[in-house]
């Protein structure tokens, strides 16, 4: 499978638009919503292996769950990583990363082939993002 940085951000768009792309609706949001709500039971163990995802584990302890398709943060406060409830992403193998923030209104897109490196510089983005919003509310 190939896939380019613009691949990744128009489906991010469209994931972030609910199921619609350059004024087309592909997708119902329902269909969306279900995507990143999560549909892991109360109590479900996580494998051995998800451990070493640390703060991207899709477990109770980090305030995350998993949807179709997607790990989504379902508690405030739980995860030492910034994000909204109800941000959703997946990560590559080799690297590469996304997630929606629906709450903020963005989505951020990561293409990298590093497979050792790619939890350090995921933790370091969502960081770096998250301190370049502007809450304009205030």
């Amino acid at each position: 499978m190939v896939s380019t940085a613009m691949d990744y951000a128009r489906f991010s768009q469209f994931l972030l638009n609910r199921g619609e792309l350059d004024g087309v609706r592909l997708v119902s949001p329902t269909t969306i919503d279900l995507m990143a709500a999560n549909h892991l039971p109360p109590g479900t163990p996580i494998g051995p292996d998800m451990v070493r995802f640390e703060a991207l584990a899709p477990s109770a302890e980090m305030g995350q769950g998993f949807g179709l398709g997607f790990a989504v943060r379902t508690d405030a406060g739980r995860n030492p990583l910034p994000g909204s409830v109800g941000d959703y992403y997946w990560g590559g193998a080799q690297g590469t990363y996304f997630w929606i923030d629906p709450k903020e209104q963005l989505y951020v897109v990561l293409m990298m082939q590093s497979p050792l490196a790619r939890l350090p510089y995921r933790f370091l983005l969502r960081q770096m993002v998250y301190q370049a919003v502007v809450n304009k509310k205030m």
